[in-house]
């Protein structure tokens, strides 16, 4: 079993208390993260991004903001929360539900996100 827990630590706080969780980890992504565990060389899943002094999480964001910039103009890694928002209000999900699905607290930050 992975450790799939999203919990803090002294190099990687949480940005709030609600942030704690559990990641379902699913096919592609569960075999990926397996692949990951089993080639690594220290404690650390990135290790280019954390060790036990700290997260270099700015220098994470860019690097995974370079992916989306390639293939659409002014997208960005969090545009992707933004869709999967519109995505579910689209589908009829409903916004406890999409609360939920998205970790946002309900009838607050995540009321704002997508286009409506």
């Amino acid at each position: 079993m992975l450790n799939n827990n999203i919990i803090p630590h002294r190099w990687r706080p949480l940005k709030t208390v609600s942030s704690e969780g559990l990641i379902p980890l699913v096919r592609a992504s569960y075999e990926t993260i397996k692949i990951l565990h089993r080639q690594r060389t220290n404690p650390f899943l990135f290790n280019t991004y954390t060790d036990q002094n700290g997260c270099k999480d700015n220098s994470c964001s860019a690097a995974l903001n370079k992916w989306p910039k390639q293939r659409v103009p002014d997208a960005v890694v969090h545009s992707f929360k933004h869709s999967f928002r519109d995505r579910l209000r689209n589908a009829g999900v409903q916004s406890e539900m999409i609360d939920q699905l998205g970790d946002w607290s309900n009838n607050t930050f995540g009321q704002g996100y997508g286009n409506g």
